[in-house]
């Protein structure tokens, strides 16, 4: 036996190193043609599903503007019973805004009065509701009686009692329209106790 072939290196089947590493570089790597037909994958799906998150993300809003409207009511309603004022929630559909503040005939200046900016996209409206009335200088002395002083006399708005109860003149019903056209109402219950959240003015 020759004592120097105990030494010699028994590759077998195995490849030498520098074939070894360029077979694992020609496995590893992404000609350009898949690259650009996994992009082009990528962009159909997206094109196909963009619209589809877009109509989820505007429901979402909507949802969440209506759910904040009604919270607001509801700190209304729970402020005039534990403070024994009458609170008022306005609604101004021209610029978008809405808020919260106590009757000024009552408590000149509201330290917690609430201002509150809708979604670009959200769109309010009352619905079923009595139109404003300002008080005029040439009115009576007992229509100024009976008249309601007000922050926002030419605005809608909801009127919560000291008892719990709403104002006979508030409004029956909120629209929150988005830009979809879709629809949220924030609307008196039934027995006309609070504000409710419908999908639909019924």
């Amino acid at each position: 036996m020759n004592p120097c072939r105990l030494h010699e290196p028994d590759f077998g089947s195995r490849p030498p190193r520098g074939d070894r590493a360029s077979l694992f570089a020609s496995r590893g790597g992404f000609t350009l043609i898949e690259l650009i037909l996994v992009m082009t994958i990528l962009t159909i799906v997206v094109s196909i599903t963009a619209p589809a998150l877009a109509n989820f993300f505007r429901g979402r809003t909507l949802d969440s503007e209506a759910r904040r409207l009604l919270a607001l009511a509801r700190q209304g309603q729970s402020r005039a019973v534990s403070e024994g004022i009458p609170m008022e929630l306005w609604v101004d559909a021209a610029q978008g805004t809405f808020g919260l503040e106590a009757e000024p005939s009552y408590d000149e200046s509201d330290g917690k009065a609430v201002d509150l900016v809708l979604d670009t996209d959200i769109h309010i409206e009352v619905v079923n509701g009595n139109a404003p009335t300002a008080t005029s200088s040439s009115s009576s002395g007992a229509a100024n009686a009976v008249t309601v002083s007000s922050r926002h006399p030419n605005l809608p708005k909801i009127r919560f009692l000291p008892d719990g109860s709403i104002g006979e003149a508030s409004p029956q019903a909120l629209s929150l329209t988005g830009r979809d056209g879709t629809s949220i109402y924030l609307a008196q219950s039934r027995n006309r106790l609070n504000y409710e959240i419908r999908a639909r003015n019924n």
